[in-house]
């Protein structure tokens, strides 16, 4: 058995029906009160107008000395002049009475020279009397003035009654009219309160209040809660989101509503949100994060709304992608060296096997005094990284040459200087090897100065062109031609670690046997004295 359902009002509904019960409330009340005002008007008017009708028979020649030499009867020269008048104005009746209220005319003959129903006492003593009374004939509005001779004295009234009923008719015309205009007014506002009603469900996308509330909780919720920063620009360029990760990322907190150029934003956001095609992975450097960011379009039945930006900070990423680089690097020159020392192992026990003892000797006396390029490094992790680079820059027939190198301690902060040192030698094997010169070359020297580690980096590439010195380190300047999203930031990260460790990245004068760019880098404070069983081992 199926249930009746009882479905609510939408609130687009709601409203409508409340904007349509006010209007035709107020419409209500401004008839009720057109219809008193209008009745009042009217009974002013009429009364105004027995009033001027009265006055005008007081004035009649000779009616004052009939009333004054005659008697009342129904053929009388007063009751054929009353009527006269009565008949030409429309009036209900016109009475006209002696000093004692006794009529000479009145519409209905078998009351002439009876006693008047009202009194006649203030027409009686000069005053003009206009008011709304009921009589024999019913309620009227009554006009009362005195009836004078030509010598001033009063000798009766003159009363003209108009009928309520004309009041009542003139009202209910001037309230047909003021209806009709009330009802075009409250069909307007129908109309009005209708088409609002629509324009209200379309823009709340048919969602009721409560709906609305929940989706407001739950979208604070979620952009709260996730990782990502979320900035988004509606389609006139207003920023409407910034979550508090992304505030975090950028440093500012832009209001609601404000202009993107007004926002405060940093250039390369701006950028990001400006710029086409969309950006779809496009990593960037803010302050000292990285960050990737994704830019998504948001339509709705064909129509731009805006976009939205999402930034993902990968910084941790990348510090695991370091430690793992270094590692690899150690593993590297490790497994090179072991390599290396088997072939000497073999070679020398081949001379001692062959009986040659003098060959032997010499042999052992030249790897004793052989210092290998990164021998002056013995900080395990610069070391790891240079063998592994030279190792790869091998591959792409470029020499490292690190002679003049000598670190004297321990890194305190190996992560950061494998990203400052990595990213200056990946420069510049990428800028030999395109160079003109063979054989490719880099120079690499790293230098102890107390806790301080001061690092030269020279190829032996094209150079920095004089037009692009001032824009190497910018964020996003490449001189390579792949799409890849990952170009452009090296040396710009490279200067951000630097001058985390209170240090910097500089592009110095070539100079040197090689004509290509070079790089000197400084980092404070990431050196400490080597332990003293590294030191007896160095000895040794």
């Amino acid at each position: 058995m199926l249930r009746p359902s009882h479905r609510r009002w939408t609130f687009s509904a709601r409203n409508v029906a409340f904007l349509v019960g006010l209007l035709l409330a107020v419409v209500l009340l401004l008839l009720a009160g057109g219809t008193l005002v209008l009745r009042h008007d009217l009974s002013q008017e009429y009364e105004e107008r027995a009033l001027a009708i009265a006055r005008s028979v007081a004035q009649e020649p000779g009616l004052a000395d009939e009333v004054r030499g005659g008697g009342p009867t129904v053929d009388g020269p007063v009751q054929r002049a009353a009527e006269r008048v009565r008949r030409g104005t429309g009036a209900l009746y016109v009475v006209v009475t002696d000093r004692r209220g006794v009529r000479y005319s009145h519409p209905n003959e078998d009351n002439v020279g009876e006693l008047v129903s009202t009194s006649p006492d203030a027409a009686l003593a000069g005053r003009d009397v206009a008011l709304v009374e009921r009589g024999t004939l019913g309620m009227s509005a009554r006009g009362k003035v005195p009836l004078r001779t030509d010598d001033g004295r009063i000798v009766g009234e003159v009363s003209v009654g108009i009928s309520m009923g004309a009041v009542n008719a003139r009202t209910r015309q001037l309230l047909l009219v003021l209806g009709l205009v009330a009802l075009g007014a409250l069909a307007v506002g129908v109309l009005g309160a209708v088409s609002q009603g629509r324009r209200l469900r379309r823009t709340t996308l048919g969602l009721e209040p409560e709906e609305m509330a929940d989706l407001v909780r739950e979208h604070a919720a979620v952009l709260g809660g996730i990782r990502d920063g979320i900035i988004a620009v509606d389609a006139h360029g207003r920023v409407t989101v910034v979550n508090g990760e992304a505030r975090r990322l950028l440093g500012v907190a832009p209001e609601r509503g404000v202009k993107l150029k007004q926002a405060g934003l940093p250039e390369v956001i701006e950028a990001l949100l400006l710029v086409e095609p969309a950006p779809a992975g496009t990593t960037c450097v803010l302050g000292d994060r990285v960050v990737v960011a994704h830019r998504i379009a948001v339509r709705r039945d064909g129509h731009d709304l805006g976009h939205v930006l999402t930034l993902r900070d990968r910084t941790d990423l990348d510090d695991a992608a370091r430690e793992l680089e270094a590692t690899r690097a150690l593993t590297d020159a490790l497994r090179a060296q072991h390599h290396e020392h088997r072939n000497r192992l073999h070679a020398l026990g081949g001379l001692l096997h062959l009986g040659h003892v003098d060959q032997a000797g010499h042999y052992l006396e030249e790897l004793t005094c052989d210092l290998s390029g990164a021998s002056g490094v013995g900080e395990p992790y610069l070391a790891g990284l240079l063998a592994a680079k030279a190792a790869l820059a091998s591959e792409a027939g470029v020499r490292i040459d690190v002679s003049g190198s000598y670190v004297d301690g321990v890194l305190t902060a190996p992560l950061d200087v494998v990203t400052v040192l990595g990213n200056l030698i990946d420069n510049a094997v990428r800028a030999a090897g395109a160079g003109p010169r063979r054989p490719a070359e880099v120079h690499v020297t790293a230098v102890s100065d107390g806790r301080d580690l001061v690092l030269h980096v020279a190829d032996s590439g094209d150079g920095v062109p004089p037009e692009d010195v001032g824009r190497i380190f910018r964020q996003g300047f490449t001189t390579r031609e792949s799409g890849t999203i990952d170009h452009g930031i090296g040396l710009s990260v490279a200067r951000l670690t630097a001058r985390a460790h209170g240090g910097d990245v500089t592009l110095a004068d070539p100079g040197g046997p090689l004509a290509g760019a070079s790089f000197t880098a400084r980092l404070r404070d990431v050196l400490a004295p080597a332990p003293q069983d590294e030191l007896s081992g160095a000895t040794r």
